[in-house]
């Protein structure tokens, strides 16, 4: 018997399609995939042919032992690299002479079945002494259109179908057939193109470029189902996608699934986790367009027994028919006049406020509608009217409707002219699939359901300037169905928000859509995880509407969501600006008292008392005695004891001080200059980067400052702001210190500011591509993709922004830079235990999201990992976690700590291996170390999070709603919500007993941040998980959790502080601090949009953990309401955000979360709740 070895399914199929002639001529040739040979084959042969990717790395010790022992017995053992060279590693391990091995690849590198048959003859006739006889392997080309098609290279329509050579040469091309008819259906002319590979080294080292082959033909658009095409680039650190790039037309990834049709159908997930890292994530790098699954495997009928079973690619017509549509959106991009192109602009809105309209983390948002209908106007596109200001431009949206209410006042009825008949939504309502029919008239009744519509008629907000239409997304319902937050995750979206997209597309007809800023709620929606079937929300709603998505740049992981769930395209845009946060009032005024006491140390010491006593006055005064947890305590103001208490306050101040704080809001394609700019090239260069080393290390080493000390931190800052002025900007400045006049002439100092200069400020000054990256978008060409991440943390690869971001390959996680951060946190976690209790904490649970394991490459998972006592286990050449290993108790050195993951719904999506990975490593921990925490806990799963296919933890629209009491309604929500299990053995297990008795026996609940580009005080996101888990914890135990807050923004030297410290610090260093305050009036309603949602999310924190003390409701009042100026900013620009703030605020009044609120609060709250109630009658 010849046995022929493969892991390749088109190799098996070749060899079927010549079955009976080879096992005519040569007896019984058997045809095994490598993971399904058995020994007892291997035993019988008489001459084995092996092929593999990834030379002997790609063999495991089992058959190399077994082709060792055929080797004894005299078998002939031929081994072949599967990629297009010869290996002679592989070689050697054969025992076959080389001449012999290199003649028989130059078959299997040609491929096909007249060479396979070849190959047999040749390696009969040669080792066997046959003499069955054989020709030379038959030449077939590296690169071609298939067979039976005649492009016409002067076609508008063509699309280039790019596939794998190995197909085309195997007859496996069924399933390019059916796309290339499906693209037709829709007017396109579908060009086949087959190639070994698109990787521009393979094809050109063949003589082919596969790229200038595509050219030719002049395309509007590419359609891969090939692997990825491009390559690390260690010089730029970032994705070198030149081979997809220079096609200049947006490339779509078809999904070809390694799975059957009906196990893809029965999957919640969808895609396997091997099909979503090949399929989806590592294209994504290529700045693919992420569809649907086309094709899936399918077992085909053989006649040749002794072969494995046969796979063939079969196609899903209606999943074609929907990628179709979609490449035709762009190609109409592409076709369109600017002139004669219709967009909808669409802005989040939740909670649906009329104070909080255009909800992107970091943007300014109107001023940003109006700088890009500017630049469309003034290339073609067809707009009037457009506002002179971001606050006429909301004035006059909400003018029209804005969801606060769920019907049309009388005003707004006549205002309201963009509708969708009802019967017309039954029609669409009748295309979908009874599974979805079924579901959604279970959550909302049958069509059109109780909201939004009035006589026969759906209702949709927005203005439409000439061909461009501003919106807004339209509720997600737990609004309208409060109950529904306490049991159902998974809530099918209204009927009026499916209306609104089918409405866009099907009846308006618009070109595109521009989501604008993080995040919508639309790729959240719920459905598979990856690959979209036809009874997905996110598929069905969206259609195949082109998606621009505009996306900080800094979370990569919500903006793969809607990549990955809704076919987004990112261009990503730049952080807000960052700036310090400096001093101000009682700060100030300790500083002076501090400072005054360092004098008289020296002069007077006499007077120390007294300056002693009226620092700690000051301090009980503005409460900062509690930041340091001295509430009670009591001082000898004689002793010098209390200097120790100084030294920690100057310390607190000097932190705050220096803290990286948001110093205003990005506007699209608008680049920062001023001292903004200079504030923004200090934030970005406090960490290290690969291409430029850290200014503020640079000039603390040479001067021999010490950062942490707080004059010395002021000398810091204020020279390097002198010196980004003066070196990198070429700003004439003033040198007025001895230290500006040393370090000015400094090399070291000097090589930093140059490589600065080089490196950092053109990315910084390319921003102005945020705007023509949206352009190029519309005109449906190719958008660059680019890495993602905090530029503040060292990445400044993540810059210029305008590209289409990418994430991580989710194999590599975590990686070993985050593995030594995790350990670190780990560490610190432990030695604050250890110093509050005297003891180590037998178990934890952590907060873990996509997001962060994204910018970071694991930390949290690597936290976990140490803290049980694990090392993760890296292949030396290609960095990808291989395994694990646990560390030995002599070398540990301390107790293994048990651990409990809630993972978010896209670290479940994108991340399964690394669940699989902690599950593994922690049920190891417990079978190795029975006497451990881990061992005697008794319970197996450990992850949690989502139902599949469900996102989010359910507070936030439990607060929003209002229908909530005390804690034990908030564990509800956040158990029913976070209650499934994730492991080895099953993912997805309704598991909420087993989530309480892990909670409860938690000692701590940590999140950690990894950057200082927002706050726990930016977003639901903090208050939701992390408070959500703390009110769980209180809810089951009786008593509060401690709640560790993680700060690894310098990954090198992270802290953990308690969560109320953490509250604290941003309380003081951003949410009343004038500096901030004054940024936000910068920018109109987004600013005054700022202000109240810190307030929603300082509220939604204390509602769940116990965070925010009276002082905190006492001074955010007299910041954003008692200042005459702020105040009256508020009414001018956004003045729903007054009554926003003054309502949240008397909630937590009513609530008694703020217990003791002083008279002047109440008075000046109820005053303006009054104020508004009056208006509101007046205009009725």
């Amino acid at each position: 018997m010849i046995l022929y070895i493969s892991n390749a399914d088109t190799e098996i199929l070749s060899i079927a399609l010549v079955g009976d002639e080879l096992s005519g001529e040569l007896g019984r040739i058997s045809a095994r995939r490598i993971d399904e040979v058995t020994p007892s084959e291997i035993a019988s042969a008489s001459l084995i042919a092996l092929r593999v990717l990834g030379g002997r790395r790609g063999l495991s010790d089992q058959i190399m032992e077994q082709l060792r022992g055929a080797m004894e017995r005299g078998i002939f053992v031929c081994l072949f690299s599967g990629e297009a060279d010869f290996d002679p590693e592989l070689a050697t391990l054969s025992n076959v002479p080389e001449p012999i091995l290199v003649s028989a690849a130059s078959y299997l590198i040609e491929g096909g079945p007249d060479n396979f048959a070849n190959f047999f003859y040749y390696l009969s006739d040669t080792l066997l002494m046959t003499t069955i006889g054989y020709t030379k392997a038959l030449a077939i080309p590296q690169v071609g259109v298939l067979g039976g098609y005649l492009p016409d290279e002067d076609d508008n329509n063509n699309v280039i179908v790019f596939f794998y050579r190995a197909h085309a040469i195997s007859g496996n091309t069924k399933f390019i057939d059916e796309i290339c008819q499906g693209l037709a259906k829709e007017g396109l002319h579908g060009v086949p193109i087959y190639a070994y590979s698109l990787r521009r080294i393979d094809n050109v080292a063949q003589g082919d470029d596969v790229v200038a082959f595509a050219r030719k033909f002049r395309p509007k658009a590419a359609i891969v189902t090939m692997l990825a095409a491009g390559s690390f680039d260690e010089e730029t650190m970032s994705w070198d996608a030149s081979a997809t790039s220079d096609l200049g037309v947006p490339v779509f990834q078809a999904i070809i699934s390694s799975a059957s049709n009906k196990e893809f159908l029965e999957s919640e997930v969808g895609l396997g986790p091997l099909d979503a890292s090949w399929q989806v994530a590592i294209p994504e790098f290529d700045g693919r367009i992420i569809t649907v699954p086309v094709s899936y495997k399918e077992e085909i009928e053989s006649d040749l027994s002794q072969t494995a079973a046969i796979y063939a690619y079969r196609c899903d017509p209606e999943r074609i028919s929907r990628m179709a549509q979609l490449v035709r959106g762009y190609v109409q991009l592409a076709n369109l006049a600017p002139a004669k192109k219709k967009v909808a602009i669409v802005l989040s809105a939740y909670p649906t406020k009329k104070s909080r309209l255009g909800n992107a983390v970091g943007l300014d948002t109107p001023e940003s509608v109006i700088v890009l209908m500017n630049h469309l106007k003034e290339i073609g596109y067809h707009i009037e009217d457009i506002p002179n200001s971001g606050v006429e431009l909301m004035e006059r949206l909400s003018d029209t409707y804005e969801y606060e209410e769920f019907a049309l006042g009388i005003k707004q009825g006549a205002a309201v002219t963009n509708r969708l008949k009802v019967k017309d939504y039954l029609g669409i309502f009748g295309s979908f699939s009874s599974s979805v029919q079924e579901t959604m008239i279970k959550s909302w009744g049958d069509p059109p359901g109780d909201w939004y519509h009035e006589d026969g008629e759906f209702f949709f907000p927005g203005i439409w300037f000439g061909n461009i239409f501003l919106t807004i997304q339209p509720p997600r319902g737990f609004g309208e169905n409060p109950i529904a937050i306490y049991h159902s995750p998974k809530l099918a979206p209204t009927h009026h928000y499916v209306a609104f997209y089918r409405w866009l597309e099907e009846i308006i007809g618009v070109n595109a859509v521009v989501h604008l800023g993080k995040h919508g709620t639309l790729e959240w929606l719920p459905g598979k995880a990856t690959g979209q079937s036809r009874h997905c929300f996110p598929d069905l709603t969206l259609g195949s509407i082109p998606l621009i998505y505009p996306f900080v740049v800094n979370d990569p992981g919500e903006g793969t969501q809607a990549k990955r769930r809704s076919h987004g395209v990112i261009i990503d845009h730049m952080i807000p600006p960052l700036t310090r946060a400096e001093s101000y009032s009682e700060l100030l005024e300790l500083e002076t008292l501090l400072d005054n006491h360092a004098r008289y140390l020296v002069l007077d010491p006499s007077k120390l008392p007294s300056i002693r006593a009226s620092i700690w006055e000051l301090m009980q005064e503005v409460q900062m005695h509690k930041d340091l947890n001295l509430d009670g305590a009591s001082f000898d103001f004689e002793d010098d004891d209390f200097d120790e208490i100084l030294l920690e306050l100057d310390g607190y101040l000097c932190e705050i001080k220096d803290a990286t704080i948001r110093g205003g809001l990005h506007v699209l394609g608008r680049c920062h200059d001023g001292q903004p700019l200079v504030d923004l090239i200090f934030a970005l260069s406090r960490i290290p980067a690969y291409s430029y080393p850290s200014l503020h290390e640079t000039i603390a080493e040479v001067a021999h400052l010490d950062p942490q000390d707080r004059n010395q931190s002021d000398a810091i800052a204020d020279v390097a702001s002198k010196l980004i002025s003066e070196y990198i900007l070429a700003q004439e400045v003033e040198c007025d210190s001895e230290l500006h006049r040393d370090l000015r002439e400094n090399s070291q100092v000097r090589s930093c500011l140059e490589a600065l200069r080089m490196e950092l400020l053109p990315r910084l000054d390319a921003t102005i591509d945020e705007i023509t990256a949206i352009e190029r978008a519309l005109a449906g060409e190719f958008i660059e993709p680019g890495p993602s991440g905090s530029p503040s943390r060292g990445a400044v690869q993540v810059l210029p922004t305008g590209r289409n971001f990418y994430s991580i390959d989710p194999s590599s996680l975590p990686t070993i830079a985050s593995y030594e951060t995790g350990a670190l946190l780990g560490q610190a976690v432990c030695d604050r235990y250890l110093l509050e209790t005297g003891s180590y904490p037998t178990s934890v649970a952590i907060v873990v999201w996509g997001t962060a394991a994204m910018r970071t490459g694991g930390d949290d998972i690597a936290e976990a990992l140490w803290l049980m006592g694990v090392r993760p286990k890296w292949d030396p050449s290609t960095q990808k976690v291989v395994g694990f290993s646990v560390i030995p108790d002599e070398e540990l050195k301390r107790p293994r700590v048990d651990v409990t993951l809630r993972v978010s719904g896209f670290f479940r999506d994108a991340f399964p291996g690394a669940i699989r990975l902690f599950d593994q490593a922690a049920m190891e921990v417990a079978r190795s170390f029975p006497e451990s925490n881990l061992g005697s806990s008794g319970e197996i799963a450990r992850v949690f999070g989502p139902a599949p296919g469900g996102y989010g933890s359910g507070i936030l629209p439990l607060l929003d709603a209002g229908n909530w009491r005390d804690d034990q309604d908030l564990a509800r929500v956040y158990l029913a919500w976070s209650g499934y299990s994730y492991s080895s053995s099953g993912f997805g297990i309704p598991a909420q007993e087993a989530l309480v008795k892990r909670l409860g026996a938690a000692n701590i609940a940590i999140k950690n941040q990894d950057n200082r580009e927002h706050d726990i005080f930016d977003s639901d996101d903090y208050l939701q998980d992390h408070g959500g888990m703390l009110a769980a914890i209180r809810s089951i135990t009786g008593v509060d959790a401690k709640g560790y807050f993680g700060d690894s923004s310098n990954p090198t030297s992270p802290k953990v502080r308690s969560l109320a410290e953490e509250a604290a610090r941003v309380v003081r260093s951003r949410v009343i601090n004038p500096k901030w305050i004054s940024a936000m009036q910068n920018h109109g309603y987004k600013g005054a949009f700022e202000l109240a949602s810190t307030v929603d999310y300082l509220y939604g924190y204390d509602a769940t953990a116990n965070v925010v003390e009276d002082w905190m409701y006492e001074r955010v009042t007299q910041a954003y309401l008692g200042d005459p100026k702020v105040r009256g900013f508020l009414h001018e620009v956004n003045p729903h955000a007054v009554v926003s703030i003054a309502n949240r605020l008397m909630e937590a009044i009513s609530r008694g979360l703020w217990e003791e609120p002083s008279r002047e609060a109440k008075e000046l709250l109820a005053g303006e709740i009054l104020a508004e109630e009056g208006r509101r009658e007046a205009n009725e």
